[in-house]
This record gives C-alpha cells, sequence and structure tokens, in this order.
C-alpha cells in the first residue's frame, strides 16, 4: 500500500512550520485526477522572516559539510524519488533515475570548492570569488528534486544564504532535501518557503535578494528580469524551448523514431528541452512518421508508480486542458495521437500535429513540417524565437555536426535523445526566449559569486620585446 503523502511544510529559521494560505485549488493524484491535498503557501509574514534572517546570515559551507549532506540524501532517494512521482506523473522508472542528481549536485560542489574555483592567484595578482548575498532559488514542478538540489548546492558552495521555493504544484520532495541540508548547516543559510506566484513575486521583488536562479516558464522569467532590472541584480533564467529535431535525408529510420518518440515521452513531455518541433525530409516523411508512430503506440501507459509505466499522466487538470487546448486552438491543423490511455486520470496521449507550432506547450504535442533541401532545414531549425536545445539525426555523423553547428541553440545532440546533458562539465546555455545566463556543473556555482582582484601596484608588469 501507497504510503500517506507528507504534511506540506516550510522551514524558516531552523523552525518548521505549516503553510496555512489556502491558494484556492487542489493538488491532485496525476493518475486518477481525484484531490489529494489543498494547495497551500506560507504566510506573507513567515516569508518576511525568511528575507530578514537571510539577510544577516553568513557562513562558509565547506566541501566536508557538502558530502554531508550528499550522504544523507542518498538514505532519502527511494522517497524523493516516489514524491516526484506522485507529485509530477513522471513514472518511477524516470524519477529513480534522475534522482541520482540529487546528492550528485552536493558532491560536484564539493569537488570544485577542493578545486579551488573560488580563488586564483597568478603573477601576485589574487582573484577571489565572493558569494553575492542572500540567494533565491525558483524550481519549476516538472524535475523539482534534480533542480533544486542543483541550484542550492551550488549557492550554499558559493557561500551565500538561500532560501528555495518550489513550485505549488509539487511541494513535497523539497521537503527531505531541506531535512538533509538542516542537518548540517547554521539554520539562516538555508530555509523553505513554499506558495505559488505572489509567494514568488514577495520574494522577488526585496532589494535583500542579491541574485536568483529561476526555472520556469517565459512569463514568469521576464517577471524576475523586470523586478531584478532596477537592482541590478543578477538573475540566471532558464525560460523552456520549443526544440527542433531535424531528420536529415539520410537518416536511419530506427534511430529517428527513437529520437522522437524519447524526446516527445520523457518526464511525460514536461521538460525544457522536449520535443517542439518535428523537421522531416519531404520525401520521407510518411516513413517517418509511421515509425515513429509505431514507437509511440507500444509505449506502457499508467500510473507513474507502476515500475512498467514508460509514459504517465500530466501533473494536473488544469495542465491537461492547456495542453489539449493547443490541438484546437489553430483550426485545420490535423492531430494524431497513439496509444490507449487509461479511462481516468490526468493523460494526454503522444500527439504529432500537422504544421509548425510557434510555442512550447510543455506536453507530449509536436508539430510537424517538412523540407526539400538541407538548407531549408536548417533555416526551418532556425525560425523560432527560442533557443534552448536542438537535435539533428543523420548516419553521416559529419555532415550532421555541420549540420548542428548553424543551428541557433545553446545545445544541440546529433543522434541523441538523452535527458541528460552532453557532457557533465559542459554549459547549459539558453539563447531567445529561452532564457538568460548559463547553468552547469561549473556555471551556476559561478553565477552566485562575484570577482575581486586584490595586488600591489606595479609588482606585475607586462614584458614585451
Amino acid at each position: 500500500m501507497t504510503a500517506a503523502l507528507p504534511a506540506i511544510t516550510d522551514l524558516i529559521d531552523g523552525e518548521w512550520g505549516t503553510p496555512a494560505t489556502d491558494l484556492g485549488f487542489d493538488l491532485e493524484d496525476p493518475a486518477t485526477g481525484e484531490p489529494v491535498a489543498r494547495a497551500v503557501a506560507s504566510d506573507a509574514d513567515r516569508v518576511e522572516r525568511a528575507l530578514a534572517v537571510a539577510a544577516t546570515s553568513t557562513g562558509s559551507i565547506t566541501p566536508e559539510v557538502l558530502d554531508a549532506i550528499a550522504d544523507a540524501l542518498e538514505h532519502r532517494l527511494p522517497q524523493i524519488a516516489e514524491l516526484d512521482a506522485r507529485a509530477t506523473g513522471v513514472p518511477i522508472q524516470q524519477t529513480r533515475l534522475l534522482a541520482v542528481i540529487v546528492p550528485g549536485a552536493f558532491r560536484l560542489a564539493a569537488e570544485q570548492l577542493r578545486a579551488g574555483v573560488l580563488r586564483a592567484d597568478r603573477d601576485h595578482i589574487q582573484v577571489h570569488r565572493l558569494p553575492l548575498g542572500p540567494a533565491l532559488c525558483l524550481v519549476p514542478w516538472n524535475a523539482p528534486a534534480p533542480m533544486a538540489a542543483h541550484k542550492v548546492a551550488n549557492a550554499l558552495a558559493a557561500g551565500c544564504p538561500v532560501i528555495l521555493k518550489v513550485s505549488e504544484l509539487a511541494p513535497y520532495s523539497a521537503i527531505p532535501i531541506a531535512e538533509a541540508i538542516a542537518e548540517h548547516v547554521p539554520p539562516g543559510m538555508f530555509q523553505l518557503v513554499q506558495g505559488g506566484a505572489q509567494t514568488g513575486a514577495q520574494l522577488v521583488d526585496d532589494e535583500r535578494i542579491k541574485a536568483v536562479s529561476f526555472t520556469g516558464g517565459l512569463v514568469g522569467g521576464r517577471s524576475v528580469a523586470a523586478a531584478s532590472a532596477p537592482l541590478l541584480r543578477p538573475c540566471q533564467l532558464e525560460l523552456g524551448g520549443n526544440n527542433p529535431l531535424v531528420v536529415l535525408p539520410d537518416a536511419d529510420t530506427d534511430t529517428a523514431a527513437r529520437m522522437a518518440a524519447e524526446l516527445l515521452t520523457t518526464l511525460n513531455g514536461q521538460w525544457c528541452r522536449a520535443l517542439g518541433r518535428l523537421i522531416l525530409p519531404a520525401a520521407r516523411a510518411a516513413e517517418l512518421r509511421e515509425a515513429i508512430g509505431k514507437r509511440l503506440a507500444d509505449l506502457r501507459i499508467g500510473p507513474p508508480l507502476d515500475p512498467h509505466t514508460e509514459f504517465g499522466p500530466l501533473v494536473h487538470s488544469r495542465h491537461v486542458r492547456a495542453v489539449r487546448g493547443v490541438r484546437t486552438a489553430v483550426s485545420g491543423r490535423r492531430a494524431q495521437s497513439f496509444g490507449t490511455a487509461p479511462e481516468h486520470g490526468n493523460y494526454v496521449l503522444p500527439t504529432l500535429l500537422d504544421n509548425d507550432l510557434a510555442d512550447e506547450v510543455f506536453g507530449p504535442v509536436a508539430g510537424t513540417v517538412t523540407y526539400e533541401t538541407v538548407e531549408e532545414a536548417v533555416t526551418l531549425a532556425n525560425a523560432g524565437q527560442y533557443g534552448l536545445e536542438a537535435y539533428v539525426c543523420g548516419v553521416d555523423e559529419d555532415a550532421a555536426l555541420a549540420v548542428a553547428q548553424r543551428i541557433r541553440a545553446g545545445e544541440v545532440k546529433v543522434n541523441g535523445s538523452s535527458v541528460m546533458s552532453l557532457h557533465l562539465m559542459t554549459p547549459r546555455p539558453a539563447w531567445g526566449w529561452s532564457g538568460l545566463g548559463e547553468e552547469g556543473t561549473a556555471e551556476t556555482l559561478r553565477f552566485f559569486t562575484g570577482a575581486r582582484v586584490v595586488g600591489v601596484e606595479g609588482r606585475f608588469a607586462l614584458h614585451t620585446s
């Protein structure tokens, strides 16, 4: 029997509390659509207390402390994976894999500190990377635990007091993460608040916050940027993407079908690097769509806690309505869906639409467009306003790489569709409407710091012949 969901709690100045501000809707069991809890927020006074505490807190978080947090999180991984699956509808076979990122983020941050990334000495000149001050980490609902761990681990490693706010739709997994952190850091160095847009606005609008790392939608990101601009406050924004997959004329049919199906359905399509625009060679479009459809139809669709489920329900009925609305928003667009969904629950079947999509759907729906020449395919790939991720499929890897190098996106994968980045140490940039700045193993830690250069005038001179 599945255990009851934990009570939604916050952590302010080392004290656990029960948020009581009603957000006006119910959280749901994605598998059934039934209510499971009321969506709640930390009240404004408690959020103000968190801001005041963060503003006066200082501390150095050592690599040993970060490793200890990672050890404490290792024991909580089964719970964290289950809570994310139950909140988001993502199959537990996927949340278990992603949960490995949670302790891993703290270990990577510890390794960076041991490597001396916060200080460099060169030619008698010292460069110190210092904490910017209180940091706000705003995390979306689709993979809440890994994203929270990545942001918080790096902010703590930088020496910043951290306030974490997770999405009101997925409040649960942040609680065991907060428990593990609270066991090892001073109370003011880490706090957890719960809530929705109003709570986020109270935090973002406060000048005591000196850095904001936000992952979410375009509207929310613009609000963060607008609030930060008068303060000249740095913000790291990852705002999603309407990502293209360019299938080249020589592509292997099975590889192209696998890539398209995985990109459309990983995290049930609820991820920022999902497939949004399928760009096919006109001469092979029918064959490729048939192969993709077969793969999609063969997926095991069911409840997220079933270990055999490959594709599950969406997070909430209101998100279901938004995703389904895309299918009917443009007249004359044919929609082809694949598979059979359970009778009850927040299910939306994987769907391919005729014609292109201009905006991110954040669900298992992609537009399809065809091309006659590779030049036209590149033009189509670069036609959108977003620039987060892109994919190229082709047997001739040199030719595929040449196409990839012409696509305007932060990361372009050739013949790959994994949820992971190409390399652990490469940046995760965002172009255009996909955001500002770069995330990454090194980049996120650096974001929470500012540089101070110290030296004696004249001790170093540049000699030229």
